[in-house]
């Protein structure tokens, strides 16, 4: 191999005089010249002479090169979402899937998705009209969660439950009037990208009224509670304390999302907090 055809240094000049004298010049000179197609098959050297001490020691030194470099390593797979060890799997999709993911990056399809089994729950509330219903799956659930809660003495209304397409349309562009489009993104679902509207989601209070849709909310009794048993009911906080690069959205402690016992208890366990990362779909911290 040759790494310099410009020649010895300065220092080695007269060396190098000697050793083309010696007649390996033209070798070294050969080395360092692109040969033509074909030069080789008209060279009038016999093809059964031995290779110049330089020549030899350039293939062994491409030989060893060669044999240094490591073999590429297998492009790894991808590691399987959390969510996987679970024995019973649903779409992320599917609006009528309990694992349904929708967020800024992942919207309802269709945009105008309605539940078709829409319920009023049995729960004290201050929700009224569309907000007061949910679809019969989650409001099972929720009976069940707000009995257990006020067997401890925690007082849970529901403020806010279903909000169909249209009335996402008014909330969100009501927002952008006020505060801009770029501060409305970090407040409110675009039409067609809202868990409210897939019914699976909805808002709590707490039964004093107090700090409600506020952060101090996370010090109620009933965020506090919900936070460490909703679980056991199949719900999630689903925007958690500083994962809004995740989620999209600020923390909002009163809002809980319904996945199923199985799969709330296992994030729990686990130690995960978002449905992105549980699920194994991408970080969605803005819209496209």
């Amino acid at each position: 191999m040759c790494h310099d055809c410009s020649g010895p240094p300065l220092s080695s000049r007269r060396s190098f005089t000697r050793f083309l004298a010696a007649g390996a010049g033209l070798t070294v000179l050969t080395a360092c010249t692109p040969e033509a197609p074909g030069a080789a098959a008209a060279s009038s050297a016999p093809s059964s002479a031995s290779p110049s001490p330089v020549a030899a020691t350039a293939s062994a030194t491409t030989t060893a090169e060669a044999a240094a470099v490591p073999p590429a390593a297998p492009e790894a797979a991808p590691a399987p979402s959390p969510s996987a060890e679970l024995p019973r799997q649903f779409s992320l999709t599917d609006p009528a899937s309990p694992w349904l993911i929708v967020n800024k990056r992942r919207p309802l399809v269709p945009a105008a998705y309605a539940p078709a089994d829409l319920v009023r729950p049995a729960v004290a509330m201050t929700a009224s009209g569309e907000a007061a219903l949910l679809n019969s799956t989650t409001a099972a659930a929720a009976e069940a969660m707000f009995a257990a809660a006020a067997r401890d003495g925690v007082s849970m209304v529901l403020a806010s439950g279903y909000r169909s397409y249209a009335t996402q349309v008014a909330t969100y562009n009501s927002y952008v009037a006020a505060r801009g489009q770029a501060d409305a993104d970090t407040a409110s679902a675009r039409p067609g990208y809202s868990e409210h509207q897939t019914g699976w989601a909805f808002d709590i209070a707490d039964g004093n009224g107090a700090c409600g849709f506020q952060p101090c909310f996370a010090d109620q009794p009933a965020a506090v509670w919900a936070k460490a048993n909703g679980h056991r009911f199949g719900f999630v906080v689903r925007y958690p304390w500083m994962f809004h690069p995740i989620t999209g959205y600020y923390y909002e402690p009163w809002h809980l999302r319904y996945i199923g016992v199985e799969a709330a208890t296992d994030m729990a366990s686990k130690g995960i907090f978002t449905l992105e990362e549980y699920f194994g779909v991408e970080a969605a911290p803005g819209y496209l």
